[in-house]
């Protein structure tokens, strides 16, 4: 399929890091390869202290907090399932679970966009934001003058953006940000000149983080491009995208809005990150305002980077599978599993709980989307039920087990992501909100088309070929 000019931007920067994984390859001579660790959750603990949250005035006594935990039960059908997700998060170390967060569940980029730009506009101290790619189109030009005008009416704004997702972007496009006041801080450069210390050019910052004022956050799959200007869906219609004409396929992906005390863990990690990369130091600003009570949701910020022993996010979703008793439903762009994700899938349908995935069906990598697709036969002879999304470029990474767990975020279900990337999701516990998750998730579903094990096995050569190509590289995608 022909791709269009736009479509070829987005994707350049995945083509970019295959070759930066080669060039690191030779230079450590094979030698140097990460590899992931193996997680063996213990969910069987009987001397686990009461579960406490955190809310906007710090932690909770153990009375508010099993007083909340018993709400979020009672929303839901089963009690033991719950309590079951609640020790795996329990049971991983990182940030707090909060209490009193408001959650909305973001459709596509319109969507995302006009409620990022609604919350720029009523920026009063600061703006921080992290991004993967931030392209000179439409989108971003309009993201840029927001951000310009904001730091001429006195609010601070800090920007991370990654080199390699913003290698096709030109230096002038930052130039006017950073001639207008604005902090721009080049995560990771490809230039080993100007490499802060150590040049880790295979480590990518992958995460998509805004934060205005401390008090409400966005973050999911969505970077600044116009290839998300249009839905994926059209009214009345379960399968043809809206979109522009001069921007090719729609992409489908999914943000989240945040606001209440995880939006100050949030805050955290883009700070540590800014000094991990040794930024110049930030003007003084109220980074971190007294938390407000905003909603009843109960999430968990899970960032992950290459420098930590595991990555958290990989631990959180082994483990939250692992436990899994009626349902596994995942959406994710870039599906290349390594061998403990696959045994977990695999484990699951076997012990009767529906696993169904929904994959890409076209993308704008070949390499890993053949990579994933030799993956089929195996997952489909153990029960996994796998659909294919048409009509749109699938870039989403969402996860929904048991109706309770849900988690949306930067995380693809790729070695790359697990091991070299900067990733950062959202957990968010409870029924309530898995109730919208597993409407999007039906909504999805329905504009896909299932890959049956006879239909796969009735493939052409030539796929079964790239398959095992792709396959080769998985490691690097």
């Amino acid at each position: 399929m022909k791709q269009t000019h736009s479509l070829l931007r987005a994707g350049r920067s995945r083509w970019a890091i295959v070759l930066a994984g080669c060039v690191v390859v030779a230079l450590a001579g094979l030698t140097a390869c990460s590899v992931l660790p193996t997680i063996v959750p213990d969910l069987a603990r009987d001397t686990r202290p009461p579960v406490q949250l955190e809310g906007a005035r710090g932690p909770l006594s153990a009375a508010q907090s099993k007083a909340i935990l018993d709400g979020l039960r009672s929303r839901g059908q089963e009690t033991s399932i719950f309590d079951r997700h609640l020790a795996v998060e329990e049971a991983i170390v990182g940030s707090p679970l909060t209490t009193g967060n408001r959650v909305v569940l973001l459709q596509d980029g319109p969507a995302t966009y006009r409620a990022m730009y609604a919350a720029i506009l009523g920026a009063r101290d600061h703006i921080n934001l992290e991004t993967y790619i931030m392209e000179d189109d439409e989108v971003g030009q309009r993201f840029a003058q927001a951000l310009i005008d904001k730091q001429r009416q006195g609010v601070q704004v800090n920007l991370i953006r990654d080199s390699v997702g913003t290698l096709g972007t030109p230096a002038a496009f930052f130039e006017r940000l950073t001639d207008n006041g604005i902090r721009v801080l080049e995560f990771n450069p490809m230039s080993p000149l100007v490499a802060r210390e150590t040049w880790a050019l295979n480590q990518r910052d992958h995460r998509k983080l805004l934060i205005v004022d401390g008090r409400i956050a966005f973050l999911g799959g969505i970077n600044i491009s116009s290839v998300y200007s249009g839905g994926s869906f059209r009214q009345g219609s379960r399968s043809k995208p809206t979109h522009k004409p001069d921007h090719g396929p729609a992409w489908r992906d999914t943000d989240l809005q945040l606001q209440g005390p995880v939006v100050a863990e949030l805050q955290k990690i883009f700070l540590a990150a800014w000094d991990a990369q040794k930024g110049e130091p930030l003007a003084q600003r109220n980074y971190f305002p007294p938390p407000e009570h905003a909603g009843q949701q109960v999430v968990r910020a899970v960032a992950s980077s290459p420098e930590e022993p595991f990555s958290l996010i990989y631990a959180t979703l082994l483990s939250a599978i692992g436990s899994a008793e009626t349902s596994v439903h995942l959406t994710n762009a870039y599906f290349a599993p390594d061998p403990q994700l696959l045994a977990a899938l695999e484990a699951a349908a076997a012990r009767g709980v529906n696993v169904v995935l929904i994959l890409p069906s076209q993308t704008d990598s070949a390499l890993i989307f053949h990579a994933g697709r030799s993956y089929y036969t195996q997952l489909l002879r153990a029960g996994v039920k796998i659909f294919e999304r048409r009509g749109v470029i699938l870039h989403a990474k969402t996860a929904l087990i048991d109706g309770v767990w849900a988690t949306v975020g930067s995380t693809n279900l790729d070695w790359r992501s697990f091991l070299h990337n900067h990733e950062l999701n959202a957990v968010v516990l409870g029924a309530e909100f898995g109730a919208q998750v597993q409407g999007m998730f039906d909504k999805d579903l329905a504009a896909s088309d299932e890959i049956t094990l006879e239909r796969w096995r009735r493939r052409p050569l030539h796929l079964r070929i790239k398959e095992q190509a792709a396959r080769l590289w998985e490691y690097w995608l």
